[in-house]
């Protein structure tokens, strides 16, 4: 793993929510923390309601973890677009994040509870 990035369980339950629904919630949750950005919270893809994502065409690379693809997320409301993320198949060190999504906390409500 790059000396840059730690992944641990994170504490407590997590809940994600977007326009009232709640999007997910699990005891499952990994922290990542690389350099000195703020930590990440990956949701097990299981632990989420897939039902309410739909893959958009964004992609990006990051040097440490590899290729991430997007989701939206759809709600009666509308499209929040691109609001999470998930490396399919991330880069050696940090594979433990592969089936979890992370999503951003400026377009969702991601809480401890």
């Amino acid at each position: 793993m790059p000396d840059r990035i730690r992944i641990t369980k994170a504490a407590g339950t997590w809940v994600i929510r977007a326009d009232g629904a709640v999007l997910g919630e699990t005891q499952n949750a990994l922290e990542l923390t690389e350099g000195s950005y703020p930590s990440v919270i990956y949701f097990p893809r299981e632990d989420v309601a897939m039902t309410f994502l739909e893959a958009s065409e964004k992609t990006s690379i990051c040097p440490h973890k590899g290729a991430a693809s997007y989701f939206s997320i759809v709600t009666k409301s509308g499209t929040i677009s691109d609001a999470a993320w998930s490396y399919e198949t991330p880069k050696p060190g940090v594979e433990r994040i592969a089936g979890h999504l992370a999503f951003y906390p400026d377009k969702v409500t991601l809480e401890r509870v």
